[in-house]
């Protein structure tokens, strides 16, 4: 295997999933009720079975480190050639939620029982290896937007691992991806701050009571603070009004307007969470852009959040405090786990 090269720095090299990447929500399945949420997953080529088989994945599934240098584990899961589509950007000391997407040469995604290690650099010794189970990212059918909904070649599924880093810093990052019987690794890079630079509200931090838009105080002109299609339904109250009172998911995203591609999908996960949890929790989508437009810069609540990227998804407990944040493209069972951090 050639030497370690490395991917570009933060979040979605995803300028490969450009065309192919509205991350959920595209259309396949024709069973829209199913439980299991791989039944969302078209099954031509086989997708459906290996998103399946990619959702049970433990470290005893891949090799021990045993001391070899991040270099030399790549050297040894043999074949190179997918890239590493990074789905988050802002990584602190502690532990991490590193989420990704594994991308062919010809913009196809890889499925397969999936692990992630790291090192300060390639020759260096490498941690791991972290399980990176997928999460289906396909809703159900009357929950898909039209921005997802006329995706012919769905990113079916996200990759994420729990990653802990103890110093701040540069990090090599190596997913690698049991397929076809063959190993596939994928190198890339990401940057780590200290957890006390963090601006962004973090688990157990009292975020700002921001006043978010409303169908209210848009008088009633819901695409002016909504531009999914069709607009959602979670818009009812602000979260300055409801925060400290009960439990709520606050979703920062535009799903027209979204430099990842990833809102629409995203919000589509939260309207279908919504039906199961809104007895219980407080749905709020927030908007990204002021009028809509990129060119007029972000919405107040994102400067109060010091948001530098969208998707975000905050979760807040009837105390106040945020149980859960999560970035970037998000999957039925992490929303879901978010979701249970607060009640």
């Amino acid at each position: 295997m050639r030497p370690f090269r490395l991917g570009p720095m933060g979040r979605l090299p995803l300028a490969v999933l450009a065309a192919a990447a509205l991350l959920a929500g595209c259309g396949g399945s024709s069973s829209s009720d199913s439980k299991d949420p791989t039944a969302q997953v078209p099954a031509a080529g086989g997708v459906r079975a290996k998103v399946r088989a990619a959702q049970s994945v433990t470290a005893a599934d891949f090799p021990a480190p045993a001391g070899r240098s991040l270099q030399q584990v790549a050297d040894a899961a043999g074949t190179k050639g997918p890239q590493l589509g990074l789905a988050s950007s802002v990584f602190t000391t502690g532990p991490n939620r590193l989420a990704f997407g594994v991308i062919d040469r010809h913009s196809g995604f890889v499925y397969g029982k999936t692990a992630v290690y790291v090192a300060p650099s390639p020759d260096q010794p490498a941690e791991g290896p972290y399980p990176a189970p997928a999460d289906v990212l396909l809703t159900q059918g009357r929950y898909r937007s039209k921005q997802a909904a006329t995706e012919q070649d769905p990113f079916a599924a996200i990759y994420a691992a729990r990653v802990p880093f103890k110093k701040p810093g540069r990090y090599s990052v190596l997913s690698v991806t049991q397929t076809g019987g063959k190993q596939v690794a994928s190198p890339g890079q990401i940057e780590v701050i200290r957890a006390s630079d963090d601006r962004i509200p973090g688990v157990g931090d009292r975020p700002p009571k921001v006043q978010t838009d409303t169908l209210a105080s848009a008088h009633g002109d819901i695409r002016s603070i909504d531009t999914r299609v069709p607009p959602s339904d979670m818009h009812a109250h602000s979260f300055a009004d409801v925060v400290g009172k009960r439990p709520v998911a606050l979703l920062f995203a535009t799903p027209q307007l979204c430099q990842s591609r990833v809102c629409g999908p995203v919000t589509d996960v939260a309207l279908q969470m919504k039906a199961k949890y809104g007895d219980r929790i407080e749905f709020i989508h927030q908007e990204v852009y002021k009028d809509n437009d990129p060119n007029k810069g972000l919405r107040e609540p994102l400067r109060r959040f010091n948001l530098p990227t969208e998707p975000w998804l905050f979760v807040v407990g009837r105390d106040g405090r945020v149980t859960a944040r999560l970035e970037g493209s998000i999957g039925l069972a992490a929303f879901e786990r978010a979701l249970k951090t607060a009640l």
